[in-house]
């Protein structure tokens, strides 16, 4: 089990060496500010076929002249501000040296190409170093809170494992309770506090050992980091065997002794918290059990990129040949995973962008900006490919299939229940007028026609063919109580009511265990199917004019709107400051591919 180590009492104080302050002299003189930006050019992957520009619109009922119709309205995101971040903090205890004593020597990286690498611009706007600052989770914190007093020590302390790795170790580590907020480590003056907003941070990854990789034990934050080695001893892994005496030099400074441990470029490494089981109350207020609330991971496993791709291969892309990892010297090392950490959260990563001063982030507004480029970058090119087949009218039906293949490892989307995607699907006749319109969105984030954003105790079928505009094809997780009722709270969370989110090639379907599987009318839906499904259209186009035009978006959000919207139950500073930061910033989905077709009269 993770932490069963004797723990050893702090040693005295360091002495360091002559040679010790020189180094750290050079690099504090080339440390770069925090507002200081590079451009930051991820390598090229595989590429398929450039969709579309297309703006993102919402349609909106206008009254004109001839009636009431759907006008589009182009939604636009606020001006970038010029917030310069903070300094990465430099505290240290017996366990852990922030990020700031890492990245002095970690920076100035430069690969084949000259493209900037280095690991402190990269990391420092992702979402890992970012994970205590986010305010949807601080707001999700609170609200489970709220909800149940009573367990609020074991709700922050689950919750801190992973957002605030470093901080939650080390309170347990001295027998100090972990929370978060209040008096917690959110509070300004707490001792924990600058480890705390360190989020996932290069001292935390690079020292978990890989005892238990891959079984039960290790997920949900059970990760083994060692507990007996004593500051100046401790053991940093990665991925590369290093070499003897620029060894000793990052020992005599650091404290950290590096360690040639593959297991870092393994998934089994991200699964000690990309696998995450929740407890969940049943009507009594009693736990019940655990439930899967994410399971990336176990997905993975179950697909056909086990044998090709790791998680770091689309997460941390390799930069272009060889890189000198340190500004001490040594040899360029290859494969070098840039630290960007791109996953599918531009939303989060736009809104720490317009909110960054508030939320005091170090990462300036243009290194958000970047991952934000990223995240988009990922999702619009290579996350899905849609195709129209078998387009035909038949008397005054338009009769066809949407396909999605889907080019994820992973179910799309994947991790916290948040996140959904949808096609929006447009018909228009000859004159360019729309007939049909299922998936459009609105302003405030919501899907029109969605049951479950109209209401919460409601949500959206899976459906094997659309034939109306009220239908909306939504690929999501939606929770279940005990009961059996529609929840966004995740210790209500027993089941999965509906979880036809695209599988990944390979997904093994019979065979998946329980915690993956396919749940709702999808599990019935003979075109849904491992790499993605098929969607058969039958639309009554009356009496409209053809040759039409048929255009599809597979359209994405990594917070629905449901997921926003109820937070406006509690009264809460986390949970209203979300919903502030909410409507400053649209949530404006990403389109993750759009392909269009014409069909005669």
């Amino acid at each position: 089990m993770r932490r069963e180590n004797k723990i050893r009492i702090a040693p005295g104080p360091v002495i360091v060496s002559l040679a010790m302050m020189i180094l750290l002299l050079a690099a504090c003189a080339t440390k770069p500010e925090p507002g200081e930006v590079a451009t930051v050019s991820p390598t090229e992957r595989p590429a398929r076929t450039e969709p579309a520009t297309i703006e993102p619109t919402s349609l909106q009922p206008v009254v004109t002249e001839t009636g009431t119709e759907l006008a589009p309205t182009i939604t636009q995101q606020p001006a970038m501000p010029q917030y310069p971040g903070q300094s990465l903090p430099l505290a240290r205890n017996d366990w852990f040296s922030g990020s700031g004593n890492c990245t002095s020597c970690h920076t100035q990286m430069l690969d084949n190409s000259g493209a900037d690498v280095s690991i402190d611009r990269m990391w420092r706007s992702s979402m890992m170093a970012n994970a205590a600052r986010d305010p949807y989770w601080q707001a999700t914190v609170r609200s489970e809170g709220l909800e149940h007093p009573e367990l609020r020590s074991v709700i922050e302390q689950k919750c801190a494992t992973c957002h605030m790795p470093m901080a939650e170790f080390s309170a347990q580590a001295t027998g100090q309770e972990a929370l978060i907020l209040d008096d917690g480590f959110l509070k300004p003056d707490h001792a924990l506090n600058p480890l705390a907003l360190d989020g996932v941070s290069c001292n935390l990854c690079h020292q978990v050992r890989p005892d238990g990789f891959g079984n039960a034990q290790s997920f949900s934050g059970g990760y083994v980091i060692d507990t007996q080695l004593p500051f100046g001893e401790r053991e940093a892994f990665g991925p590369f065997e290093p070499q003897p005496g620029l060894a000793q030099l990052m020992g005599s400074v650091s404290g950290f002794i590096p360690v040639q441990g593959v297991h870092v470029e393994k998934s089994e490494m991200c699964a000690t918290c990309h696998v995450l089981y929740t407890p969940y109350l049943d009507e009594t207020g009693q736990i019940a059990g655990e439930f899967p609330e994410q399971a990336v991971y176990l997905e993975w496993q179950n697909s056909a990129y086990v044998a090709s791709s790791a998680c770091q291969t689309c997460h941390m892309p390799q930069a272009q040949g060889g890189v000198q990892l340190s500004i001490t010297g040594g040899p360029k090392r290859a494969p070098f995973y840039q630290h960007d950490f791109s996953g599918g959260n531009a939303y989060m990563a736009n809104l720490l962008l317009q909110n960054g001063e508030e939320l005091g982030v170090t990462a300036a507004s243009e290194q958000f900006q970047t991952t934000v480029n990223l995240a988009k970058d990922l999702i619009e090119e290579r996350t899905a490919i849609l195709k129209v087949g078998d387009l035909h009218v038949d008397d005054s039906t338009l009769l066809g299939t949407v396909q999605i293949q889907s080019q994820a490892g992973h179910k799309f989307p994947t991790s916290f229940p948040s996140r959904r995607a949808w096609l929006h699907i447009v018909v228009r006749e000859a004159n360019g007028q729309v007939v049909f319109e299922s998936g459009a969105y609105s302003p405030d984030g919501s899907i029109q026609g969605n049951d479950n954003d109209a209401d919460p105790a409601k949500f959206e079928a899976h459906y094997t063919q659309l034939t109306d505009e009220e239908q909306v094809q939504i690929y999501e997780a939606i929770l279940g109580d005990t009961l059996g009722k529609v929840t966004t709270k995740l210790l209500y969370a027993s089941s999965y009511l509906k979880d036809n989110r695209l599988l990944p090639a390979g997904f093994d379907l019979a065979n998946a265990p329980a915690d993956i599987a396919v749940h709702g009318e999808a599990a019935q839906d003979a075109d849904f199917i491992a790499g993605g499904d098929n969607l058969r259209l039958a639309i009554n186009l009356g009496a409209a004019q053809g040759p039409f035009t048929l255009q599809v978006e597979l359209l994405y959000q990594s917070i629905g709107f449901r997921w926003a919207d109820n937070f406006r139950e509690y009264d809460a500073m986390e949970t209203q400051r979300f919903l502030n930061y909410y409507q400053s910033v649209p949530n404006i989905p990403l389109v993750v591919d759009v392909t269009d077709a014409q069909v005669g009269p």
